[in-house]
């Protein structure tokens, strides 16, 4: 990475060669049949190690880096052309000394292998390493490794849409960003759940806490190990920053070169305590504190030897998590933004609480910025794939109570009982199911854990189509396919208006000259911050819920590792346009169908309309536009369903995490006999 720095432009093919010759006299310090077995080791780690690194670096210049750092094809092309006459002559070494380039097939192994642990092998990264796999060549195995790689590349939808401008992207995953780095992505977002799945998904992350914790942590906070309980929010706090650490170290370039804007990597604050202003903000800020000691270490190497290195080395590239859940949100994301700590904005769903926190961020910035401080990225989250959950979860659950509304009380429990064991295969699950209240068993029914995402499952539609409430089957599966259809609208349709509120072009302005006025800034100034303000489609489920939200400013849109899969598979198909899809957060969808949506569900309408705060804001901006008065209103926040049902579903995961993190500290405590 130490290459991606502009001051590098013109240099770049001298320095490769430099590198080459160095690890050239690595590579034949020896025969490995002619070494003693101490240095036969030395020398098979040396060699596995320049033949990562030399791969790195060509990750590195045929991703889109090599683009934004500004290297021109002619200097890319020969620095590319040297290293992979280097690793063929390395690799007729491997296969001259004992046969076989195996040292390199172990690299390409390991490489490989971090992309297919990527969610369990359900993600785009673990099928592009199995495309690559089908196109090595044993006979050619670097040059067709680097070939495979390259073509993965070029031919993937993140790649061609960060190239062409149309999107910025960000991944919901916090495992091996690096390779999606190379796509173009800019942005990492985890919360409590993510965090614990990278340590699941990767068991060894658990030795090297377990390491550091024994090395480090046992001698810089000995009052951990004496007493963990009492300091459990800590210790969590530092084993999520030590999971986050990577993606932390992988994105430094992107923050560099792109002035604080991008290579953003987001931490959740504990959710017991967002709802309290002082606590978060200052657990934000110890958080800060501790990763800027790690960073200056590191950037005082990731740039060595730069003499227009005049950033500011250690700055983290953070965001903060908080959570729209709560009014505490709103000052929050003023304090933490006038620190110069970005947000990502989350646990949010409805229009009210992402114009109004994304206008608090800003607030905040515009107060950084008039003491000389540069406001970092935020980003203000629309999770729309869980409002499309949540509506799915009340349609169903009504749909169920209209089925037995005119059965007794025992054949209602009868009736929802069949359905439940049709549904629900796991034994031990029925039957604890069973026991709930008959509310809490319809709902635990038409959750997307025992139903699913799909309400014309063949058990639920002729659960419904017995009850004889519906009239004809076939209407009924008509009706359920309309809901189908519009449900899977419902977190765009909120995405295109808070976009249209903040960033349109129409409103553009407005904005802007609001926050001149209101905090006595320059029309730069005013920009500059502007600019730092990204709305953030999240939780997606399908396809479209990315490709109706591109937007070339103030978008970027964050993915699951499987759902990117689903998103390239559909640019696979032959018939497909990327062009097509440019500025589409602004294109107009089905009217009809949000007609159906605002007439159906009182908890859309709550997400789409302005609220009554937030129309306030709108006439001191000068935004006539009538985009309603019935959203959620911000004392509200806290009961709303989507918010309710995530932040018991964090906060779960939080618990469950910090008593892994604990079992672990209280191993090592028995085992240093603290």
């Amino acid at each position: 990475d130490h290459i991606l720095y502009h001051e590098m432009k013109g240099k770049l093919v001298d320095v490769i060669g430099s590198v080459v010759r160095r690890l050239n006299l690595l590579f034949l310090s020896g025969k490995l049949s002619e070494l003693p077995e101490d240095k036969r080791c030395e020398l098979v780690l040396n060699r596995y190690y320049a033949y990562d690194l030399l791969l790195e670096i060509v990750w590195n210049l045929i991703g889109l880096e090599s683009k934004r750092v500004g290297f021109c094809e002619e200097e890319i092309n020969r620095a590319l052309e040297i290293i992979v006459n280097a690793l063929k002559d390395w690799e007729n070494v491997e296969r001259q000394e004992y046969g076989s380039p195996v040292i390199l097939k172990a690299v390409i192994e390991e490489q490989l292998r971090s992309m297919k642990i990527v969610n369990k092998g359900n993600s785009m990264l673990a099928y592009m390493a199995g495309e690559v796999e089908k196109q090595l060549d044993e006979n050619n195995l670097a040059e067709s490794y680097i070939n495979a790689m390259k073509k993965q590349f070029v031919n993937n939808i993140y790649y061609q849409a960060s190239l062409k401008g149309l999107c910025k992207f960000g991944n919901d995953y916090a495992l091996v960003l690096r390779w999606l780095r190379h796509l173009g992505y800019v942005q990492v977002s985890t919360n409590p759940a993510l965090a614990a799945r990278a340590y699941d998904d990767d068991p060894s992350l658990w030795e090297k806490f377990k390491k550091y914790a024994k090395e480090v942590l046992a001698k810089k906070y000995p009052e951990w190990f004496k007493d963990p309980e009492k300091y459990a929010d800590d210790i969590t706090m530092e084993a999520t920053r030590f999971g986050l650490l990577d993606n932390f170290l992988v994105f430094r370039p992107p923050f560099f070169w792109s002035d604080y804007h991008d290579g953003l990597v987001s931490y959740q604050l504990n959710p017991l305590i967002a709802h309290d202003v002082e606590k978060s903000v200052k657990a934000a800020k110890e958080f800060a504190m501790r990763l800027e000691e790690d960073l200056k270490v590191y950037d005082e190497y990731l740039l060595w030897g730069y003499k227009t290195a005049d950033v500011e080395k250690g700055r983290p590239n953070l965001v903060i998590k908080v959570a729209a859940a709560y009014p505490a949100a709103l000052e929050i994301a003023r304090r933490l933004n006038e620190l110069g700590i970005g947000q990502n904005i989350t646990v949010s769903y409805t229009v009210a609480q992402e114009v109004l926190i994304g206008v608090a961020a800003l607030e905040g910035m515009a107060k950084a910025v008039k003491k000389g401080i540069k406001p970092t990225q935020t980003y203000d989250t629309n999770m729309g794939g869980r409002l499309e959950d949540h509506l799915r979860d009340v349609i169903a659950a009504q749909l169920v109570w209209k089925a037995i509304e005119k059965l007794s009380d025992e054949e209602k429990e009868e009736k929802v009982n069949e359905l439940l064991a049709k549904l629900l295969k796991d034994e031990k699950k029925l039957e604890e199911a069973k026991k709930l209240p008959l509310k809490e068993r319809i709902d635990y029914l038409v959750s997307k854990r025992v139903l699913g995402r799909n309400l014309l499952r063949e058990e639920f539609v002729e659960f419904l189509a017995e009850s004889g409430a519906f009239g004809p089957k076939d209407k009924l599966i008509e009706m359920l396919k309309e809901i189908q259809y519009d449900l899977a609208l419902s977190g765009t349709f909120v995405a295109q208006r808070v976009y249209d509120i903040l960033f349109s072009p129409w409103n553009r302005e407005k904005w802007i000259k609001y926050l001149m006025g209101k905090y006595d800034l320059t029309r730069e100034q005013a920009e500059y911050i502007f600019d730092r303000l990204d709305l953030l489609p999240a939780s997606k489920r399908k396809p479209i819920d990315t490709l109706y939200t591109f937007a070339s400013k103030n978008m970027t849109n964050t993915e699951f590792p499987n759902h990117q899969l689903a998103v390239q598979k559909e640019y696979m198909k032959p018939d497909f346009k990327l062009d097509d899809y440019a500025e589409s957060i602004l294109q107009s969808l089905d009217e009809k169908a949000l007609k159906r949506l605002m007439e159906r569900f009182e908890d859309f309408v709550k997400a789409y309309e302005a609220s009554p705060e937030l129309n306030e804001l709108l006439r001191k901006v000068g935004i006539t536009k009538d985009y309603g008065n019935r959203g959620v209103k911000v004392e509200d926040w806290p009961n709303y369903g989507p918010c309710r049902k995530t932040m018991k579903e964090f906060t779960n995961a939080y618990l469950a995490f910090r008593e892994k993190v604990l079992a672990a500290i209280k191993e090592i405590k028995k085992e240093l006999g603290i």
